[in-house]
């Protein structure tokens, strides 16, 4: 499973500057000038232009070439279209209410920047981690975990699992027994048990599968 960190938040100019370089990349395939920048967003000289760069450079979001006027490069993942920037966001999950579909609308807290393909398996949303079972796992209370939609999973794996009307995050195992399939829901911390489920008796059903981690510390 992926762990990565958020990138530093931007101030309201840097995102000003950020989207008018995508712009420029995206229409004519050239960075603007740093005399350039500073003409559009009123500023008194391509000094001011640079200080805003170099701070975006700092926080991951562009590339900087010393010498020269047009010497501004997007990393890979972001050297699209700003239209196209804007889709790079996962759905962060709050509480689940009980029955409802994990993404239903009202589930939703808010769009989390994020690039779905920097997880290996691609991911549909990010779920908001509440407690400490998990914690051994490096999952901790708070965490936004990124989650694959899918129905199947292999022992060992972390699953978003849905038991009757409950969402709990645990390692899958599932076992065929003389009495039939045996799952267990197992949790990373010694202070919590494991869930043993029969499912001639409780409703058990994968939602999800963990890909990777983001802990919300920069966002």
């Amino acid at each position: 499973m992926d762990a990565i960190t958020a990138k530093p938040k931007l101030t309201a100019r840097q995102e000003e500057i950020l989207g008018l370089i995508t712009d420029a990349i995206s229409k004519s395939g050239l960075p603007p000038t740093r005399a350039e920048i500073a003409t559009r967003l009123g500023f008194a000289s391509a000094n001011a232009a640079e200080e805003h760069l170099r701070a975006l450079a700092r926080k991951g979001y562009v590339e900087l070439t010393p010498g020269t006027s047009r010497g501004i490069k997007l990393p890979k993942q972001m050297n699209l279209p700003l239209a196209a920037l804007q889709q790079l966001t996962l759905p962060l999950i709050g509480r689940v209410a009980a029955g409802s579909p994990i993404l239903a609308v009202e589930h939703i807290q808010k769009q989390i920047p994020c690039d779905p393909s920097l997880f290996d398996k691609g991911a549909d949303y990010l779920l908001q981690v509440r407690g400490m079972s998990m914690r051994d796992a490096g999952i901790l209370d708070g965490d936004y975990l990124a989650v694959k939609k899918t129905t199947e999973a292999r022992n060992g794996e972390v699953v978003v699992a849905r038991l009757d009307d409950e969402v709990t995050v645990k390692r899958w195992s599932q076992t065929k027994g003389p009495h039939g399939i045996k799952i267990e829901l197992i949790a990373e911390n010694p202070d919590f048990e494991n869930i043993i489920v029969d499912p001639r008796r409780h409703e058990i059903t994968i939602e999800g599968l963990a890909v990777g981690l983001i802990r919300p510390g920069g966002l």
